[in-house]
């Protein structure tokens, strides 16, 4: 089993009211990776008003990896995100929705291809493409033209930026400049630090209980103005060429060798961003 620090992987899902949604999704998170990796749980309940609280707090007795965190007062989805990844005691991080949208069963393949030896540590992301999006016309709509916005400006390579199933280094996320709505934009922010991005097709489900979010205007501006900012980031951006000595070639070279084999029958499309 590969084995991270104290646990393997840290799968961490921002929640804001979803109390109905999170029995389902932490237990499919458990039964997809328990037997395969050492793993925790770690939930971040964004202010939720419902019974989210209550709820996590009794499936801790049945699930002993789920840690909680709270936000006091409802901060957005990306700094729950952070928190959550500050929080973490894995050197892996997997993120995910916490409508119950995204599927766990996808995270051990996207694991797998993540540690491939052969891509020799230049793969910094596995993220998510929901190739058959179980979502409202409009939503579809709207989120079909803000990729292709950002895909022309940004030229991130990643057909879906905005699917929640991810899986990175947390070293990685660590290194790269916060802002609410980062999350959104990670796969470029990875890229402009020198990382390439693979995208994995990925199974999307309908919603069961609750409602979205989603707010189209709001969220459209906020894009908009996120969007010229990440821009410039790019832009300014620069990553040095760094040629290392034998020393550290040698220790890459053991750290590559105890790296997870990977598997060879990954499921799903898989497509590279690369800086």
């Amino acid at each position: 089993m590969y084995r991270v620090g104290r646990t393997a992987v840290s799968v961490v899902i921002a929640a804001h009211n979803e109390a109905a949604n999170l029995p389902q999704l932490l237990n499919e998170v458990k039964d997809a990776l328990e037997g395969r990796f050492t793993f925790e749980i770690v939930v971040v309940d964004d202010g939720s008003t419902d019974d989210t609280p209550q709820v996590l707090f009794s499936l801790r007795s049945s699930l002993p990896t789920l840690r909680y965190l709270r936000h006091a007062k409802s901060a957005g989805q990306s700094l729950a995100i952070v928190t959550g990844i500050d929080h973490a005691q894995s050197a892996l991080i997997a993120t995910l929705d916490g409508d119950g949208q995204n599927d766990p069963a996808d995270l051990p393949a996207m694991i797998d291809l993540l540690l491939q030896p052969r891509f020799g540590g230049r793969v910094r992301m596995i993220a998510g493409h929901r190739t058959r999006r179980q979502d409202s016309w409009w939503r579809l709509f709207s989120s079909r033209i803000a990729n292709a916005v950002r895909r022309r400006i940004l030229a991130d390579g990643t057909p879906d930026t905005g699917c929640g199933i991810k899986v990175f280094y947390r070293s990685v996320f660590l290194q790269l400049p916060r802002f609410n709505h980062m999350h959104r934009f990670l796969p470029a922010l990875i890229v402009r630090a020198g990382g390439e991005v693979l995208s994995m097709s990925v199974n999307h489900r309908p919603r069961l209980h609750g409602r979205s979010h989603y707010d189209t205007l709001r969220r459209l501006f906020n894009g908009l103005l996120d969007l010229a900012g990440v821009a410039w980031l790019i832009h300014r951006g620069a990553v040095p060429q760094i040629e290392m000595d034998s020393e550290d070639q040698h220790e890459r070279d053991v750290l590559d060798r105890l790296r997870l084999p990977g598997s060879d029958n990954l499921h799903g499309q898989v497509s590279r961003a690369v800086a």
